[in-house]
């Protein structure tokens, strides 16, 4: 064998045993429920540490009885305040943070909470009308948790700081319904903010679930009209929560294209740069609640959502010590009568 061909072998092994090496697990066990509400669906629940020592956690709401079908998510939502002395819990309802003003400012629903530069940020996305295709993302800001949320400098009066494009260079100006799920980090001396945006396939009819970035030099903006796409079409993924660790960007997700396994489970993606999220650098994350709490547990549940399995989404981590610490999930699975969708919470490690 030639020296040239030993030498690029051994490269690509090397290459290789690092790929492997670099690939982060997360280690997650399950600790019990999070924000629940009677007569409530409670969608998500995106944790903080406040100056307070309390741990808050912002969460979509919506009442069961006005929309069965769960439709409720886009047309009667309010993000809702809840508070607690642990990260286990248990949680108490404080009230709502950000409300739903019909008409243009319509339904705000995925909060997703950071606080940066000392600075609390709460983003989340609003509709038109009930119209998905008009989804768009909303930036509001604070000096603390008392919810004297204004929107951000960089965005329109309303607090949008971003829209879907009409832009027909941009890789998601197909989006279907618009740009939704925020996720914000700082990385690298910039403002990452990751959404998803549902676009066309490359192969075949239908559409994916992708998450692109624009970034910002200030975190209230204004964040960039030319955004990046970060994951790809053949790796969908939904409900994508960012943050840094050992100088990378990481996601946690929905597998919604079952790429590692179930829906009803998630991935946890690894990049570099921010940029770029490889396939070979994600690693499966969770499981649906049914592998936690056993499917006996769950065999009278109600399934407002999805199967009685629980598939689990809108993963949001809380940090303590600058460490993630505490995963918080959704599922539409519930065994307590006349209670709606609930929060979940996960302790966690990561390998």
């Amino acid at each position: 064998m030639k020296l040239q061909q030993i030498t690029l072998i051994t490269l690509l092994l090397i290459f290789f045993s690092c790929s492997i090496m670099t690939a982060q697990k997360m280690q997650i066990e399950y600790i019990g429920n999070a924000a629940e509400q009677k007569g409530m669906h409670v969608w998500g629940s995106s944790p903080i540490e406040g100056k307070d020592g309390k741990i808050h956690l912002y969460a979509a709401q919506w009442p069961i009885a006005t929309q069965p079908d769960f439709s409720g998510w886009f047309k009667d939502c309010e993000i809702g305040h809840y508070v607690s002395d642990s990260p286990e819990g248990p949680f108490e309802y404080v009230g709502v943070a950000i409300e739903d003003k019909d008409g243009e400012f319509n339904s705000p629903h995925n909060p997703t909470i950071s606080y940066i530069d000392g600075q609390y940020q709460l983003c989340f996305i609003v509709n038109e009308n009930d119209d998905l295709v008009y989804q768009r993302i909303v930036m509001m800001v604070a000096d603390d948790l008392n919810d004297t949320w204004r929107p951000a400098k960089g965005a329109e009066p309303d607090g949008t700081i971003l829209r879907k494009t009409k832009d027909s260079t941009i890789w998601n100006h197909t989006a279907r319904i618009g740009v939704s799920n925020p996720s914000l980090v700082k990385y690298k001396g910039k403002y990452h903010l990751y959404h998803k945006s549902v676009i066309k396939r490359l192969s075949k009819k239908g559409h994916v679930y992708v998450y692109g970035v624009v970034v910002a030099d200030h975190v209230e903006g204004p964040y960039n009209k030319t955004p990046t796409q970060v994951t790809s079409r053949e790796m969908p993924l939904e409900d994508a929560y960012a943050f840094t660790m050992n100088d990378s960007v990481f996601f946690v997700s929905r597998d919604f294209g079952r790429s590692l396994g179930s829906t009803g489970g998630g991935l946890l993606w690894k990049s570099v740069d921010g940029y770029n999220f490889p396939k070979e650098e994600t690693t499966r994350a969770y499981e649906d609640l049914a592998h936690y709490l056993g499917e006996e547990h769950l065999k009278d549940a109600v399934a407002y959502r999805g199967k009685k399995d629980g598939h689990l989404e809108r993963a949001q981590l809380l940090f303590i010590d600058d460490k993630p610490a505490y995963l918080y999930l959704a599922t539409g699975v519930q065994v307590k009568p006349d209670y709606g969708s609930s929060s979940h919470v996960f302790k966690i490690s990561f390998e």
